[in-house]
């Protein structure tokens, strides 16, 4: 199938397909039945993530360059979909909710992003909850939970039931939007005014850029993915409630590097293998059944 090392395999039942993805970057699908290889896709990096929707018969592939591509697989063809990218690392993991048709990638870049493809409104969802990179996903359907492990040895548990909003794009700025500073790279401004060139930040609750001095403050926003507490500009940090700071996710240690994690719904166990040889099974509590 690869001329390089395997990465992943999914088997699909019902159309009895073997699906895999290699390091020489390609994407193949073969007959379960009579080994036939029926067909391939060469994708931009090595692929590291993969998801299947056996109703629409469409395929996710992640891959390092951080992109997902979207494939539509017949029996012996393949067409291109779409591809989007929004993380600034690889992806690591994908994981597909056939049922409210989300798909939720994870990557490198310590994020996860829960791209909303079922509801044709372009929504990315971003989830800021680890502190080293995202290595496995599960999905807990009759909770609508989130199970995001990582390098970090967390396991962190996302209640998907809430009503979630977009970060916002960061804007782009001669001068702070706040107090009209000039941002360093602003020469005409800086001698005009007489004043030193700041640094650019940006409230990551409206996008706006600004200096550190009308950014000072930190908070977490929960509903918009943010667990732990990022940069605001001041007027963003008064208008955030303690009710829309309440949590939305629970923490939990691994005490070991994860790599990969399996939830059993039939018995409410969480599995977890990770980089020290050690397969873990989880209590129930963890995701409060």
């Amino acid at each position: 199938a690869h001329q390089s090392r395997v990465i992943m395999i999914l088997f699909v039942l019902e159309m009895e397909w073997v699906l895999s993805t290699g390091q020489d970057k390609h994407f193949t699908w073969h007959c379960s039945e009579s080994g036939q290889r029926l067909g391939g896709y060469r994708t931009s990096a090595g692929a590291c993530g993969l998801q299947f929707d056996v109703e629409t018969r469409h395929v996710f592939v992640g891959d390092h360059s951080g992109q997902v591509t979207i494939l539509k697989l017949e029996q012996e063809s393949c067409s291109l979909v779409t591809t989007f990218k929004g993380h600034t690392g690889g992806v690591t993991a994908l994981c597909w909710d056939p049922i409210q048709r989300v798909l939720f990638s994870g990557s490198s870049d310590h994020s996860i992003i829960m791209w909303d493809i079922g509801g044709r409104k372009g929504t990315a969802i971003e989830l800021q909850g680890h502190n080293d990179k995202v290595q496995s996903l599960s999905y807990a359907h009759h909770t609508r939970q989130l199970i995001s492990c990582g390098a970090d040895g967390g396991i962190v548990v996302w209640n998907m039931d809430v009503e979630r909003q977009e970060t916002p794009e960061w804007l782009d700025s001669d001068s702070c939007q706040k107090c009209d500073q000039p941002f360093f790279w602003n020469f005409k401004q800086m001698w005009d005014s007489k004043k030193i060139g700041l640094r650019q930040h940006h409230c990551r609750k409206c996008g706006k850029a600004v200096c550190g001095k009308c950014s000072s403050k930190r908070s977490s926003i929960p509903l918009m993915g943010f667990e732990f507490e990022v940069r605001v500009c001041d007027s963003c940090h008064e208008s955030i409630t303690d009710e829309e700071r309440a949590p939305t996710a629970t923490f939990h240690d691994s005490k070991h590097n994860i790599v990969h994690v399996h939830f059993d719904a039939t018995r409410g166990w969480l599995l977890t293998s990770g980089t020290d040889k050690v397969i873990k099974v989880g209590a129930r509590n963890v995701l409060q059944l």
